[in-house]
């Protein structure tokens, strides 16, 4: 077993740690969010979140402490993020139905293509593309802003446009690369029945 592959079953990582500060977090911007409304404490809970998103990749490749129990956590706690922030600005009326819908079907139809990536023998996901990366990098500097838009003050007024910005391109880059990850499932599948064509 080379030093690479023993790297890659560690668990005790700073990474994962951070990783694992994150996922601890997403109960208690919800709690934040919808209970008191102390939206100042859950905005630092956003921050949080989108500075250890950076920081784990970051430390991970300098440090050598890839990881993949890593390579699951990460997009764990993106997904779980974007999810409880979404349901936290729908429940309080800061971003309409529609928002949440079009955010939420991306990864419902992405569900569909579990399957077929068992079937490929590549697991339950496809490497994390780019525009993926930023579509979650838009999106987790939307959602404090348009947390931050709720109310009347000079200062939500300023965030509002800034956030419909962020989610705006969000979305637009969430749903571009969920059609790359599909466009990826599908040549690989004509990969594997080419292979299996060849064979016979």
């Amino acid at each position: 077993m080379t030093a690479e592959t023993q790297a890659s079953d560690r668990i005790w990582t700073i990474p994962n740690l951070l990783s694992g500060l994150r996922l601890l977090g997403v109960p208690l911007f919800l709690w934040l969010a919808l209970g008191p409304e102390a939206d100042g404490a859950a905005l630092g809970v956003l921050a949080f979140a989108g500075i250890s998103d950076y920081l784990d990749g970051k430390l991970a490749r300098v440090l050598n402490q890839t990881s993949r129990l890593g390579v699951t956590l990460d997009p764990l706690a993106d997904r779980l993020y974007i999810f409880a922030t979404i349901a936290a600005l729908t429940l309080r009326d800061i971003v309409p139905l529609w928002f949440a819908l079009a955010l939420v079907a991306r990864d419902v139809a992405l569900l569909g293509l579990v399957p077929v990536l068992r079937w490929l023998g590549v697991g339950t996901a496809l490497p994390v593309h780019y525009l993926g990366k930023a579509a979650t990098f838009n999106l987790l500097y939307a959602f404090p802003l348009l947390l931050l838009s709720a109310g009347d003050s000079w200062l939500a007024t300023a965030a509002r446009p800034l956030g419909w910005a962020f989610a705006i391109w969000g979305i637009a880059l969430y749903w571009w690369s969920g059609l790359l990850y599909a466009e990826q499932a599908r040549r690989l599948a004509g990969e594997r029945a080419r292979l299996a064509a060849a064979r016979k």
